[in-house]
């Protein structure tokens, strides 16, 4: 009986080592290996996919702040809160920081099973956002001379006949017609390779073409990806070295920001990965609601920020115009008031409201599940608890 047994694990374990191996080979051959990381980095975490708090399970950048400045303090902070039905809606969705600026003062926060206000969390594409306010910078700086430069002109592997008409503007729309074959829910898929594979560069060269460039909009990382290489490529920089430089310091952020980087080329993962607290993220809102100005500095030309909060003038894929989507960022109408926001796939939020002048951030573990692009009806509840707590008149200049 115990022979048998023994015999029977032998055997067990031979076919499973056989299957092991097979598989091995078939990622390696396919350019897949990056598959044991996706594996590694959740499942045998207890995890469905990346998390918020995954910024020392990868290299990363830091940006420094030259002169820390914190918020000036609302004359009614402490004094308003969310109606409780909101709060526990939002709870729902496992939230971890609110942050809410009125007037450019710090009106409300709450860290509720966050730890505490100096807490860095991942962005997701949030990301995005940011890295298309770096190429405001660039632009404004003149190291890119025009976004309807083409592509090939900064990144030579696509300064090619097949890639020709791509251009910048398209790179920003997400409108390059590139496939980058993105899935979100795909183990293979371009999120999954970028996020966990060793070189997040190599993932977005050589694309295949699906569509015509400057027709359509498609949601994709791998746009926003090549953006980064550009910013590198222009700036003789690290990305994250030129938006310490150009964006992190000029805004005094409070505290110290990170930008995940791949394994192999120290590369940053631009679409992605961006880990600061919800206060600094709340930053990179009022420079938008002030189009581009900080305390009197214009980081970016007003030009670009009201250029980037336009919606394309691309068509979504069942035909129709765009009119959520500019230059990375979000657009929507909530309850009459025009809202441009930066989000991230957990329910990562930068909401901006300019008429009245408010900022919120929203960071947390879920988001509610959503149909194509729309704002996921989470959002809706951020945005209700900013417009109810925002009534207050009597604030700090």
């Amino acid at each position: 009986m115990y022979i048998g047994a023994m015999k029977w694990l032998k055997t067990t374990f031979a076919v499973l080592l056989l299957l092991f191996i097979t598989v091995e080979i078939y990622l390696a051959a396919s350019d897949k290996l990056f598959v044991n990381y996706v594996i590694a980095g959740t499942l045998l975490k207890g995890k469905t996919g990346p998390d918020i708090d995954e910024l020392n399970d990868f290299p990363s950048r830091k940006l420094g702040s030259h002169k820390p400045t914190a918020w000036p303090i609302h004359t009614a902070y402490g004094k308003v809160a969310p109606a409780p039905e909101l709060l526990a809606k939002a709870m729902e969705y496992e939230t971890t920081a609110l942050v809410l600026i009125k007037n450019d003062s710090l009106l409300f926060e709450d860290y509720r099973g966050f730890g505490e206000v100096h807490q860095v969390s991942n962005s997701f594409s949030m990301a995005k956002s940011i890295t298309a306010a770096l190429i405001g910078i660039a632009l404004k700086d003149g190291l890119i001379n025009s976004l309807d430069d083409a592509l090939g002109k900064y990144i030579p592997e696509f300064n090619t006949e097949k890639y020709s008409k791509i251009t910048l503007k398209h790179l920003l729309w997400m409108g390059s017609g590139l496939d980058f074959h993105e899935s979100y829910g795909d183990p293979f898929g371009w999120p999954a390779k970028a996020y966990y594979g060793k070189d997040v560069n190599a993932t977005v060269i050589n694309p295949d073409i699906s569509l015509e460039p400057g027709i359509q909009y498609v949601y994709k990382g791998g746009d926003t990806q090549l953006l980064g290489m550009v910013l590198y490529k222009v700036s003789g920089k690290s990305v994250a070295e030129f938006a310490t430089e150009k964006l992190w310091k000029p805004l005094n952020a409070e505290d110290a920001a990170y930008w995940s980087l791949d394994t192999e080329n120290g590369m940053e993962k631009v679409s992605c990965c961006f880990y600061a607290t919800a206060r600094d993220f709340a930053r990179l809102g009022s420079l938008y609601l002030h189009k581009g100005n900080w305390n009197g500095n214009q980081l970016i030309d007003t030009s670009f920020i009201e250029a980037s909060l336009k919606a394309a003038p691309l068509q979504n894929l069942d035909g129709n115009a765009v009119t959520n989507y500019g230059y990375q960022w979000w657009l929507t109408q909530h309850k009459g008031l025009d809202v441009f926001y930066a989000r991230g796939i957990r329910g990562q939020y930068i909401f901006c409201i300019p008429e009245k002048n408010l900022v919120l951030v929203r960071l947390g573990h879920r988001r509610a599940s959503k149909t194509g692009d729309e704002l996921p009806e989470d959002g809706k509840v951020y945005l209700d608890m900013a417009l109810e707590m925002g009534k207050i008149k009597n604030y700090i200049r």
